[in-house]
């Protein structure tokens, strides 16, 4: 998703690029009753060492989604390494789950179904994953039908030959990761980092959540907007509906 802005990205700085485990082309480990391997604090680990690897120890760090989830873990357990922090179309998973009402469960359903025990939703999604991922991306248009405009086709193809279902991800955002955000606040713990927040502002994000409230309850300096509609676009992927919003 990021081939739209990595180039402009790459004239000023250098750009590393990575799947989370179990998304894409990394390893997918075995999980365990806790869902520990797929906790965002073992994914932010996984960032951080790969950064380290490439002999950065403090750098820039922008997520969507998924990856704002991990990057909002790093920001929290590596504060030393994280010099500014971008998140895209997100609110601290805590909060979102904590204040589901019916238009998030509605917009978000899949969040409820993809935690059930395995292998129900790996079993489900395995009968057609092309219908699931196309259906579940067209979901955050405002009129479905020509969302795959807005992806390149060598993206959208990319999508569907290396997608497996996230469920361990969402399986432990609803255990251990809760756990953690929860301790953080107990703690008083925040986000040291400056922490910039783009969203759609016809998104579920923004109808559901006061965005910027939300990232100062869990940092210290936040500031950010909503990207307005494009068309039929709502803005929840950013980086391929609105790179020149994102670069600027």
């Amino acid at each position: 998703m990021w081939h739209t802005c990595a180039d402009e990205l790459a004239r000023h700085f250098t750009v590393i690029a990575t799947y989370l485990r179990g998304y894409g082309v990394s390893d997918k480990p075995a999980s365990d009753a806790h869902h520990t391997p797929y906790s965002k604090r073992a994914m932010a680990a996984d960032q951080i060492a790969v950064m380290r690897h490439f002999g950065f120890e403090r750098f820039l760090l922008c997520g969507h989604d998924r990856g704002a989830r991990v990057a909002h873990r790093m920001a929290m357990d590596f504060p030393d390494a994280i010099d500014r922090l971008m998140l895209l179309d997100i609110a601290p998973t805590l909060t979102m789950y904590e204040a589901t009402d019916l238009a998030f469960a509605r917009a978000n359903f899949h969040w409820y179904f993809l935690i059930q025990p395995a292998p129900l939703p790996e079993a489900l999604i395995g009968g057609n994953p092309n219908l699931w991922l196309e259906q579940l991306m067209a979901k955050h248009y405002a009129d479905a039908s020509p969302f795959a405009a807005a992806f390149a086709p060598h993206a959208m193809q990319a999508y569907r030959d290396t997608f497996a279902a996230p469920c361990e991800d969402y399986r432990a955002s609803v255990s251990m990761d809760l756990d953690h955000g929860r301790a953080d606040l107990e703690r008083g713990r925040k986000i040291a980092c400056p922490v910039r927040v783009l969203w759609g502002e016809q998104g579920t994000l923004a109808r559901c959540f006061d965005v910027l409230r939300e990232w100062c309850r869990v940092a210290r300096d936040v500031s950010g907007h909503g990207l307005p509609a494009t068309g039929c676009l709502v803005g929840h992927y950013i980086p391929e509906e609105q790179p020149v919003a994102l670069l600027t």
